[in-house]
């Protein structure tokens, strides 16, 4: 078990990365009827290949909330009450 806090986006990249594989599985298994010359899946299944770009966009956004909360975190300086100019 890890012992280093987790940042404020951690959470967001590592749901966005989980989503991201599946939508690159299911993309794989969408296309392989193609290369394989069988009947091509439904509908449903090619939209379930949109799960690749939202993946990516939790993922972003995590990175995003991470930097601003480091961003913040930089701005207010050490634990001594005072902000930096």
């Amino acid at each position: 078990m890890s012992t280093t806090p987790s940042g404020a986006g951690d959470r967001l990249v590592r749901i966005g990365a989980i989503v991201f594989f599946l939508g690159a599985l299911s993309t794989l298994v969408t296309m392989a009827p193609l290369f394989l010359g069988t009947r091509p899946l439904p509908s449903i299944a090619w939209s379930l290949c949109m799960l690749m770009g939202v993946g990516f966009l939790i993922a972003a956004a995590g990175v995003i909330r991470s930097v601003r909360a480091g961003a913040a975190k930089r701005w207010r300086g050490p634990d001594t009450g005072h902000t930096l100019p």
